[in-house]
């Protein structure tokens, strides 16, 4: 079986998270090779501190599939999670997350809580990352200096 990546359409999402004026970061949900669920930082639209992409994303697969557990299913976000979304991850099963960015202010993974490291963690998915690290930093990088100006 080849793997095919789904960077970009997080990417597509993390774009539409900066043009909405939120933090460029984007998630997809994949099972089976599709796409069931999209997410992107969605916290000062949606009032909730806990609207992130991954926390996003994971609602509509949820939904999607009519359960609470993504068992089978990967997460591809623009940037390493933090501690709640790492949490959020482990406790809906996700067999695989891909990341973009590390974040070494607010990273729950391979940084900081590295939260699946923890014996209380409900479950341990395997992880990759700097997949399309470059574009995702850029992201972060222009959005965050056109915030400074």
């Amino acid at each position: 079986m080849q793997f095919t990546s789904f960077m970009e359409a997080a990417l597509a999402e993390a774009r539409l998270a900066e043009a909405a004026g939120e933090v460029p970061v984007g998630a997809v949900v994949v099972r089976d090779a599709e796409i069931i669920g999209r997410g992107r930082n969605a916290t000062r639209a949606a009032c909730d501190p806990s609207a992130h992409a991954e926390i996003m994303a994971i609602r509509a697969a949820c939904t999607a599939l009519g359960q609470d557990r993504l068992t089978g299913c990967d997460l591809y976000v623009t940037l390493e999670p933090c501690a709640m979304c790492a949490g959020a991850i482990a406790h809906a099963r996700i067999a695989r997350l891909y990341f973009g960015a590390s974040d070494p202010k607010s990273g729950g993974v391979t940084v900081g809580a590295r939260v699946f490291e923890h014996r209380q963690s409900h479950h341990h998915p395997e992880v990759y990352d700097g997949i399309s690290s470059d574009e995702a930093s850029e992201l972060l990088r222009r959005f965050f200096k056109e915030k400074r100006l």
